[in-house]
């Protein structure tokens, strides 16, 4: 990939990773955690114990979501500085450039990521 594409990638990581910053921090509410957040929202003794823990279970499973989302944010950078973005991670060839801007924090090609998802445990 050449340096003005990748540099183009980079501005649109960085955007993104700000954006997901942003919305993680807003969620928060500022100073205290998700889960101190989302267990003083649900605590209420009124609430089924089953509905309680479903409301926190939500919201630990968004919060591996974006921790993923922005570890995979941040790698994708770090190839760009590598000079290896755009290059599968699995396989080395050259990954789509569709496949890459629907979603630039791509790592594998389509074949790689299938092989990938059918390795991993249910």
């Amino acid at each position: 990939m050449d340096a003005v594409t990748a540099q183009k990638y980079k501005h649109r990581l960085r955007v993104e990773r700000e954006a997901l910053l942003a919305r993680i921090d807003g969620q928060r509410g500022g100073s205290i955690s998700r889960a101190e957040a989302a267990s003083g929202a649900l605590d209420k003794s009124e609430d089924d114990n089953a509905q309680i823990q479903t409301g926190r279970d939500i919201a630990f499973a968004i919060n591996e979501h974006e921790t993923a989302e922005l570890l995979a944010i941040d790698a994708a950078l770090l190839r760009i500085k590598e000079g290896v973005y755009g290059l599968c991670v699995d396989c080395g060839s050259h990954i789509p450039s569709p496949r890459i801007d629907a979603a630039p924090h791509t790592m594998r090609c389509v074949a790689c990521q299938t092989s990938f998802e059918q390795q991993k445990p249910v």
